[in-house]
């Protein structure tokens, strides 16, 4: 090969193209993955305070106990991923055995318990949350871990997640329109909140299965290297490992504070547009292309609407500049929306539409830049190391994301109990917050994101893997592994 050819020519072998219909197969995983998640993060907290009837002080309890669980699993499934054996791989073994019961799982995290006792209630619904999500660690970490096998290019690596996010996005997008309006619908019906929280529950749990079983039956993975299957490695290796690793470092911090702000900016909209907006009407309507929706159905639901068409401007982005720009430019988009919100007034639901299409555009990129810069800090371990740690370091990132989610989960439920949050009694139509409190929702709703947000455009700015650079990474793997190649060859012919 010529020397003065360039990287990106030298790589070309690296950076094929996958067919699309794989894309299409692989991307729907994150279905189940994301109707899961989108509802616990926007509906969980309220569904515990308002219909489970959970103090917010003990609720912020349960969720810090049952997120720091789902933080250890992680790792954990992450490392058994990466050493399991099997005729179908790796990962593909766990949506075999695992799809069903996640299906199921959506069941168990929605059910609210029939105790009297604050105490029994908070027990219980930790205990259901620690199983539910032990079960969705179980197909998520080693469907995640898949990424950088199925992509091996930079580029590639962004219209892969592209299209894992834009099934994401899509579920996310009926979950938010669905589950407030089947509720609704329940409600008018003379059934319970709980009934109707089931009845979602029942109907995504029933559509998560179907991905998993379809990715077990269709996708290959690729042979695990030969290093890969002698090594154990032990947690204090591990953590070095991960620590040595400069890019995971920053890939990690942005990662996790773009996910702190969503976390809890998801958590708390509900909140702010039932108390704030519709001035604490449980039923209140909007009029949207001439149907009748729920508010929470009809903002979220433009949020995942306009964050799933904008995929592929922010992945144009990311092709002509890099990752970090388009992340860089979604984040100040977003900082604008946030510092906006506190100027909203009550009732006027037609400009926290209008904000709710803005902020669309940021939740895009938000969901797809950071994910898609994980396969290139794998490369640069495996540069090093001689070997490939996918699941170690798919369940390192969720650790740490869900970590630190659950401390920030934990404080601003706190804070909500702080500034005097009131259950409202059951069957309550219209129920209304004290000044205090809703002072602390729009507070925590938008101002309070900001900080983080800055954050993690500064993280960003000093993201140490450009196109070129991971080019050259790849490249030096390439060529490594095919001297290896020589010399084993001329091995066996001595």
């Amino acid at each position: 090969m010529s020397s003065n050819l360039s990287v990106e020519t030298q790589t070309s072998s690296i950076s094929k193209h996958l067919p699309r219909a794989q894309k299409l197969i692989y991307g729907s995983g994150d279905w189940g993955r994301a109707s899961f998640n989108s509802l616990r993060q926007i509906f969980y907290a309220i569904f515990l305070t308002d219909v489970v009837g959970l103090n917010p002080f003990l609720a912020s309890f349960a969720s810090l106990i049952a997120i720091l669980w789902d933080a250890i699993n992680d790792p954990l499934v992450g490392n058994l991923s990466d050493h399991v054996r099997s005729r179908w791989g790796r990962r593909r073994p766990f949506f075999l055995f695992f799809s069903i019961p996640f299906g199921l799982a959506f069941l168990l995290l929605w059910w609210a318990p029939p105790w009297e006792s604050q105490i029994m209630l908070m027990v219980t619904v930790t205990l259901a949350y620690m199983i539910s999500d032990t079960i969705q660690t179980l197909v998520t970490v080693p469907y995640l871990a898949l990424t950088p096998e199925i992509a091996p290019g930079y580029d590639e690596r962004t219209s892969l997640t592209s299209f894992r996010m834009f099934f994401n996005l899509a579920a996310s997008l009926t979950t938010v329109v669905a589950a407030p309006t089947i509720v609704d619908m329940a409600v008018n019906a003379g059934l319970s909140q709980q009934r109707g929280y089931l009845l979602v529950a029942g109907l995504f749990g029933f559509l998560a299965v179907i991905p998993f079983m379809l990715l077990f039956f269709t996708i290959r993975e690729k042979q695990a290297p030969i290093k890969a299957e002698r090594e154990k490695l032990p947690l204090i290796k591990m953590i070095r490992l991960l620590w040595e690793n400069i890019p995971f470092r920053y890939a990690t911090a942005i990662y996790v504070i773009n996910w702190i702000a969503f976390d809890v900016v998801a958590m708390m909209i509900p909140y702010y547009l039932l108390y704030w907006i519709a001035e604490g009407n449980m039923l209140a309507k909007v009029n949207l292309f001439g149907q009748k929706l729920s508010l929470e159905s009809a903002a979220l639901g433009i949020i995942m609407l306009v964050a799933t068409l904008s995929i592929p401007i922010w992945n144009l982005v990311a092709r002509k500049f890099n990752k970090r720009s388009a992340y860089i430019s979604g984040m100040m988009f977003w900082i604008v929306v946030q510092i906006l919100l506190i100027l909203l007034k009550p009732g006027q639901m037609n400009l926290v539409l209008l904000f709710s299409f803005f902020a669309g555009f940021s939740v895009s990129t938000a969901h797809v830049m950071p994910e898609s810069m994980f396969p290139d800090v794998i490369d640069w371990d495996e540069l090093r190391t001689r070997t490939r740690h996918e699941g170690m370091y798919y369940g390192a990132i969720n650790f740490m994301r869900k970590l630190s989610s659950a401390l920030a989960i934990f404080i601003t439920l706190q804070v909500l109990g702080w500034f005097g949050y009131q259950t409202p009694p059951q069957d309550a139509i219209i129920f209304s917050q004290s000044s205090t409190t809703l002072l602390g929702i729009r507070l925590l709703t938008g101002p309070f994101i900001v900080f983080f947000l800055l954050a993690a455009i500064a993280t960003a700015w000093f993201y140490p893997l450009s196109r070129e650079r991971q080019s050259r990474i790849q490249l030096a793997i390439q060529r490594r592994m095919q001297r290896e190649e020589r010399t084993r060859k001329l091995k066996r012919t001595m």
